[in-house]
């Protein structure tokens, strides 16, 4: 079925207003308390202190002020008395066989009687059945095209539709089972006052609605009750109609329907409408069984929807990592999301996107100039982050940003850090269970004369965002998990290195060698450098001169060091070259590698330094500390000066 999540009628704010005077005065209507039931019925109110009557439909309205034990029927007594709340007891009553339906919990104690309906009596049994046909099936569409298949050859209706309601409060059909002469409703939108919230709220509390005959004008209640206690009956089953409601269905050719919700999770979600060209009621147990097999249906679509969630968020989860990952890395934000073999578009379909990050921006796709952009997002609504219809709420945008309908805004902290996706406009056709324009309507509050199919054309909107919105807020939000992540990593890294050369420092030396002593299967080496005579440089060329030579030494030094092994800058003019995997042999190649690499010439600025150095060479011993190997390279290291420098002491 066509998935819409907001509809606009005809792109006319008259429409638009004529749609709210709607919803507005169906919210005026008092559908609990309307005073009348439906005439094929009776009610009783009964005030269970005294067993006195005291409301009773007109056409029992002699019972007022008496106590129905003088009826003579000890079966509907029984049943005011002990009878179990939506439970029919079958009872006689003058002369009459009824249903008895007794809502325990109301005040008065509300009793309906409905007469019994012979030839579908015993047609619930088949409800059973066909539950367990419906048990396996998965696919949403194929659920209640089946049911409403199932509900129509239990009930012998002329129609049976299911309603499914967007998000936005309108509704589509999306079942519609019926005689072969009757005008097709499949995929039909309606707004959202064809049945309105109060209306759908009913059913919530109570599952399914009888409207016995579209022509019934109702039975007044009379009462003994005080003029302001209304009587409430939003659970009863004979409930009259709105007039507003019975002119749409002879509208529609409808003369009598029973509706049956589908909810998830206590939220209506759907309906199965049960429509006929004439006359026709199915009794209480029958309904009872249907209501059953509508909660099987809405469980059934709850299961199907979770395991669709469910895969579609692993999906959307797997295509956020494919581009996150990286920024855990030393890659630069922008070129990763925007510019990499995947991008935001990959995560968040749209035409195009920009980021503003950290001052810089970065697009990708067909997007605006950012200028623009940016400047057009100052002109909008703040905290408002889903936009569909641009063109049609802000026009004056539409010269900044032309061709641009749908936005949707990810902020990212920070200084302005900025996620926008955009869509261009869609140009598509909504049809319409009947045409929406007031041409149609005897006044903008009267249900709509003809309900054939009327095909709307929309434009200025773009393709609803939906589920994407969440994946792009999911995505904003991993974005900076991994930009705070990769600063934390950053600033842990600088606490641990030399900013003169770069090189790792003493708290990096302390806790290395810790860990790497603690670990007695790979061997380790220590290799201590000291410059020659380094104060010399200082003071010929200044500490300047000075420090870029150190930078320069801390370069050769990483140059002939291994992949494995750590340099570092214990301070001054003092290096340590920790040698990983390596014993005191090899460490000492690589001590002589580096000393011959500080020997070569340095030219700084033109003025070429020589430079010398000593090392000291000392492979770690079981059970040494990394105090005591500190010791044991700095004695080597001394016995190279001694020696003459320039050299390497094991």
């Amino acid at each position: 079925m066509t998935e819409v999540s907001s509809l606009r009628f005809d792109g006319d704010s008259t429409s638009d207003a004529a749609e709210l005077l709607r919803l507005r005065e169906c919210a005026t209507e008092s559908l609990r308390t309307i005073g009348r039931i439906q005439s094929h019925g009776i009610l009783f109110g009964i005030d269970e202190a005294t067993g006195v009557v005291v409301v009773a439909s007109e056409n029992v309205e002699r019972w007022l002020g008496r106590d129905l034990r003088e009826s003579g029927s000890d079966a509907l007594v029984s049943a005011i008395r002990h009878g179990v709340a939506v439970d029919p007891v079958r009872a006689e009553f003058e002369g009459a066989v009824y249903d008895v339906i007794a809502h325990r919990g109301t005040t008065p104690l509300l009793v309906e009687l409905e007469p019994i309906v012979p030839d579908l009596d015993y047609v619930r049994t088949g409800v059973v059945s066909a539950i367990q046909r419906l048990a396996g099936l998965s696919d949403p569409d194929e659920l209640r095209r089946r049911a409403a298949r199932e509900i129509k050859d239990i009930t012998g209706f002329d129609r049976v539709m299911c309603y499914h309601f967007h998000d936005d409060g309108h509704g589509q059909v999306v079942a519609d089972e019926r005689e072969p002469d009757m005008e097709p409703y499949l995929g039909l939108h309606f707004p959202a006052s064809d049945i309105p919230s109060q209306a759908r709220a009913l059913y919530i509390e109570k599952r399914s609605r009888v409207i016995a005959n579209t022509e019934d004008s109702g039975l007044a209640l009379q009462t003994l009750l005080p003029e302001e206690e209304a009587v409430d009956l939003g659970m009863t089953e004979l409930r009259a109609v709105s007039p507003h409601h019975l002119q749409f269905m002879r509208n529609m050719g409808q003369v009598s329907t029973v509706s049956f919700g589908v909810l998830i999770d206590d939220r209506l979600v759907g309906m199965f409408t049960c429509a006929h060209r004439s006359p026709r009621r199915i009794p209480v147990l029958l309904r009872r069984a249907i209501e059953v097999m509508a909660a099987q249906v809405g469980a059934q679509l709850s299961a199907a929807h979770q395991i669709h969630r469910l895969r579609r968020q692993l999906e959307a989860r797997e295509r956020r990592l494919s581009i996150i990952a990286p920024l855990y890395g030393r890659s630069d934000v922008g070129a990763v999301l925007m510019t990499g073999e995947r991008t935001v578009l990959d995560v968040v379909p749209s035409d195009g996107a920009l980021l503003r990050m950290d001052g810089a921006v970065h697009t990708v796709g067909v997007v605006p100039p950012p200028d623009r952009l940016l400047a057009a997002l100052g002109e909008l609504e703040p905290g408002r982050l889903v936009w569909e219809a641009l063109p049609l709420e802000h026009p004056e945008l539409a010269v900044e940003m032309p061709g641009v309908a749908g936005l949707l805004i990810v902020p990212l902290g920070g200084d302005g850090d900025t996620l926008v996706f955009l869509r261009g406009e869609v140009a598509h056709s909504i049809d319409w269970l009947g045409d929406q324009r007031a041409e149609n309507r005897d006044h903008p509050l009267s249900p709509r004369r003809s309900f054939s199919a009327w095909r709307e054309s929309v434009t200025g909107r773009s393709l609803p965002w939906g589920e994407h919105a969440q994946d792009a807020l999911d995505l904003g939000e991993e974005i900076r998990v991994a930009v705070t992540a990769r600063t934390q990593a950053e600033l842990a890294e600088l606490a641990m290195r030399d900013p003169l050369t770069g090189l790792h420092n003493r708290r990096f030396l302390d806790d290395r060698l810790e860990e790497l002593l603690q670990s007695p299967d790979r061997p380790v080496a220590l290799v201590f450098l000291d410059l020659d005579d380094f104060k010399v440089v200082n003071d010929t060329y200044g500490h300047e001169m000075g420090d870029a030579v150190l930078a320069a030494i801390g370069k050769r030094l990483s140059g002939v060091s291994r992949a494995s092994d750590a340099v570092v800058r214990l301070g001054g003019d003092e290096f340590i070259m920790v040698c990983v995997g390596a014993g005191s042999i090899e460490a000492a190649a690589i001590a002589g590698r580096a000393v011959e690499a500080i020997r070569q010439p340095i030219v700084i600025r033109g003025t070429e330094i020589a430079v010398n150095a000593s090392a000291g060479v000392v492979g770690a011993e079981p059970g040494a500390t990394p105090g005591e190997l500190l010791v044991a390279a700095d004695a080597a290291m001394y016995r190279a000066k001694r020696d003459g420098g320039g050299r390497v002491s094991a």
